[in-house]
């Protein structure tokens, strides 16, 4: 492995003053990976957002670069221009621009309907201000129509002034490598970073990926199944798995690692320990 790749890692804002503490150990642990930036989700609709706000501002001012997620979807541009106007003053540098998903029970879409009019909004409002990352899915957001549309609208947010996209995490290399591969004939130049989920329970995990799209290998499916209630063979198991994706993604090229950290520090520590990223 030669030069070490960079990396970024995601929260979502706790819900509880407790939730909070504990993030606030689990981040200064994940600091010492050093790295790029922490990003912070954002609730359906917005549900989250003066948590997201609470979390991002307090990143700020432990000197850390924060990037919260910004989503369009069932809000309005004056919104949307109060939000980022916050953010600019805080000195937030970093916004990943998002459509999101409408909170049940909601009808409206909002002023804003995809991600690529969310971007050319903040450039339009904020000039460069900005870097903005948007979403990637190698295998294909779960409500586009076919790749083809997929990969068309991602080429959109690219050309709405995207610098950077994360994508959805999968096990497949391969579907990494033809996305990347079928977005670099389209044109599309900007960094792709690989969306890492460590494993550290099987029964999540497989609720997670049935419910956004994720595709989980019959190959792993059926050997973390083979476990049953071992929690301890599963965790080693979805280590190896996880980190031989990651050596193979940094040896294909890939531009950096975003780990979803779930709030935990343990599992994305012992990636980058495994991967010598922790030093």
């Amino acid at each position: 492995m030669s030069t070490k790749p960079p990396i970024s890692i995601e929260f979502f804002p706790p819900q509880t003053t407790e939730g909070a503490e504990k993030l606030r150990t689990v981040r200064s642990r994940l600091a010492e990976l050093k790295p790029e930036f922490f990003s912070v989700t954002f609730g359906a609709g917005g549900s989250t957002q003066e948590r997201t706000f609470d979390t991002v501002f307090e990143i700020r001012q432990e000197g850390r670069e924060a990037a919260p997620h910004l989503s369009c979807i069932g809000s309005t541009r004056e919104h949307i221009r109060e939000i980022l106007q916050r953010y600019k003053a805080a000195g937030i540098r970093r916004i990943v621009a998002l459509r999101g998903d409408l909170p049940s029970g909601v009808g409206y879409a909002g002023e804003l309907r995809y991600a690529n009019e969310l971007v050319e909004f903040i450039r339009a409002e904020t000039g460069d201000h900005f870097t903005i990352e948007v979403a990637a899915y190698p295998e294909y957001h779960p409500q586009a129509r076919s790749p083809r549309d997929d990969l068309l609208a991602f080429k959109r947010k690219v050309d709405a002034g995207a610098n950077s996209a994360i994508t959805q995490y999968f096990y497949n290399v391969d579907a990494y490598l033809h996305f990347r591969d079928e977005c670099t004939a389209l044109g599309v130049d900007i960094p792709i970073v690989p969306g890492i989920m460590p494993i550290t329970s099987f029964s999540k995990l497989a609720r997670f990926s049935d419910a956004c799209g994720a595709e989980i290998p019959r190959w792993m499916r059926r050997k973390f199944e083979a476990y049953g209630d071992d929690s301890d063979a599963i965790k080693a198991f979805g280590l190896d798995v996880v980190s031989e994706l990651c050596e193979k993604l940094i040896a294909a090229g890939a531009p950096g690692l975003h780990f979803y950290s779930m709030n935990q520090s343990a599992p994305t520590l012992a990636l980058c320990q495994r991967l010598g990223l922790d030093h």
